[in-house]
């Protein structure tokens, strides 16, 4: 349960830099209480799993699944660029994540 805590953390932690992004420096309304809310979220959700977790594989998570989703979002509804080098590395941070996650449950 605590480790879908963590996904669902880094999940919130995309839309809370998305709407970073939308929201211009805080000068739009709305994508400004969107970031607050996906960032309560976030911040709220982690902490609860770190009740159960260690602190380095979830916190790697967490950001794992927040960079790559927030750079795929970008790619796919901002036009963001995309190229090759780009792909392979939000690859490998997902890789080292899933990585990271294996090697807590073989303890």
């Amino acid at each position: 349960m605590a480790w879908l805590l963590v996904v669902v953390a880094g999940l919130l932690e995309t839309g809370f830099a998305v709407c970073l992004k939308l929201s211009h420096g805080f000068t739009r309304l709305w994508p400004t209480v969107a970031f607050a809310a996906f960032a309560l979220g976030s911040f709220g959700l982690l902490t609860l799993s770190l009740k159960k977790l260690d602190v380095g594989p979830a916190y790697a998570v967490w950001t794992g699944i927040g960079a790559a989703g927030t750079a795929i979002y970008g790619m796919v509804f901002l036009d963001d660029l995309v190229s090759t080098l780009k792909i392979v590395s939000i690859t490998l941070v997902i890789v080292g994540v899933i990585g990271l996650q294996l090697s807590v449950s073989s303890r």
